[in-house]
């Protein structure tokens, strides 16, 4: 088991599930002069991340640091659908959900906000999971051995893209050691760069490449202008111990006043 870093940046990031493209990210910088005062930090994030994307009727899949349900009025009110696991502790769950134990595989669906539902299923032996959700106004369950119901399958197939992401930058990463947190931001840069650029190069061409063999190609080619300029022939010359170079093409010298 790998140890997680004793030293990070925390980036905010939203991701698309069907394609894995990197849509917005930010780093967390601590205050910000742009967040009310009464709002909370996770509510602030997702509005912000989400804000270009807002009133299309776009969900937002998201885990239990961000659910909750003034989060989930104020993208109602923007014609956003949200999908989360929802926190215990929080207040507004109720108390007769935090204390329940009900036998494996069992599923209760609570009715809030309208049309909105919080899901409460038994997944493992004396522990249950919330799903908070605007986006299933009513809620099926499954009829396999464990009875999943239709918010945690839905949560599941939506909720990987960041995890995902992270991955990719993991698997084939452009980053060298470094103490500079500038330096190790900026690789951070280079790989989510690259992952966006594989995504759209195979949208736009339709071509199936790797992401390995895409990043060698890419670095072909953004090196070879480098490449081309250096290895082009030089000749030298020497004027009274001084050395000079001139190109062979123009063999241009120095002017007498210059020596």
């Amino acid at each position: 088991m790998t140890k997680p870093y004793k030293y990070d940046i925390k980036f905010w990031v939203l991701v698309d599930v069907e394609t894995g493209y990197v849509v917005h990210i930010f780093p967390y910088l601590g205050k910000d002069d742009d967040r009310q005062t009464n709002q909370r930090l996770a509510d602030h994030v997702v509005i912000k991340l989400v804000e270009p994307y807002l009133g299309k009727g776009r969900n937002i899949t998201c885990d239990n640091f961000f659910t909750s349900m003034t989060l989930l009025r104020e993208l109602k009110k923007k014609l956003t659908s949200i999908v989360g696991t929802m926190n215990r502790a929080r207040r507004e769950v109720p108390l007769a959900v935090k204390t329940s134990r009900e036998p494996l595989y069992t599923t209760h669906v609570l009715r809030t906000e309208g049309d909105s539902t919080l899901t409460v299923y038994e997944g493992k032996d004396r522990k249950n999971v919330l799903l908070l959700s605007s986006m299933h106004p009513d809620v099926e369950v499954g009829s396999d051995l464990k009875r999943k119901p239709e918010t945690v399958a839905f949560y599941n197939k939506t909720k990987y893209g960041v995890d995902v992401v992270d991955q990719m930058c993991r698997k084939y990463s452009a980053k060298a050691a470094s103490r500079r947190w500038p330096v190790q931001v900026f690789y951070n840069m280079l790989n989510l760069a690259g992952i966006n650029a594989w995504i759209l190069y195979k949208t736009v061409t339709g071509i199936k490449i790797t992401r390995r063999h895409f990043i060698f190609k890419l670095a072909e080619e953004l090196s070879a202008p480098y490449i081309h300029a250096t290895s082009a022939p030089r000749n030298t010359c020497s004027f009274f111990g001084t050395r000079w170079s001139f190109d062979k093409q123009t063999q241009a010298l120095p002017s007498p006043g210059e020596m």
